[in-house]
C-alpha cells in the first residue's frame, strides 16, 4: 500500500518545515511553491493532507471573485480530491479573515495561527 500523501505549499518565509514529523507519520511529501502547482498534483491523483498558509486579498481580487489565496484550492478539492483535510496557516494580520472561506463549501481540517508548533500538527495529523 503506497504512502499517504502530503503536499505543503510554501509561498512565503514563515512556513514551518515539519518534513521530519511527516515522515514519522509515513506521509509522502511533494513540496510546490504555488496553488497552481499543487492543483496540477491533485487532478494527477487525490491527495490525503494539505498545508497551505492563507493569505487574505486586501486589495486585489485573486481570480476575479475570490477574496484569498487558496478558495481555488478549496473550489477544486471538491472535484478532484473530496477526502483531502486541509490545514490552513495564517499569521495574526490575516487569521481575522479566515471566515471568507466559509464562501467555499469545503470543510478545513484545522486553521492553526503562525508560528505554530510541531504539536500543534501532530494533534491534526492524529485527528484523522
Amino acid at each position: 500500500m503506497p504512502s499517504p500523501i502530503i503536499i505543503t505549499i510554501v509561498e512565503s518565509i514563515l512556513f514551518p518545515d515539519y518534513s521530519g514529523l511527516y515522515q514519522q507519520y509515513n506521509l509522502s511529501e511533494r513540496r510546490v511553491n504555488s496553488i497552481r502547482k499543487a492543483l496540477t498534483l491533485i487532478k494527477k491523483q487525490p491527495i490525503d493532507f494539505i498545508v497551505v498558509e492563507f493569505f487574505y486579498a486586501y486589495s486585489t481580487n485573486y481570480s476575479g471573485i475570490y477574496k484569498s489565496n487558496i478558495e481555488v484550492l478549496l473550489v477544486s478539492l471538491i472535484k478532484y480530491s473530496p477526502k483531502t483535510k486541509v490545514i490552513v496557516l495564517a499569521n495574526k494580520k490575516e487569521i481575522k479573515h479566515i471566515d471568507v472561506l466559509d464562501a467555499v463549501d469545503y470543510p478545513l481540517h484545522g486553521v492553526l495561527q503562525l508560528p505554530t508548533s510541531s504539536d500543534k500538527i501532530e494533534a491534526l495529523l492524529d485527528n484523522n
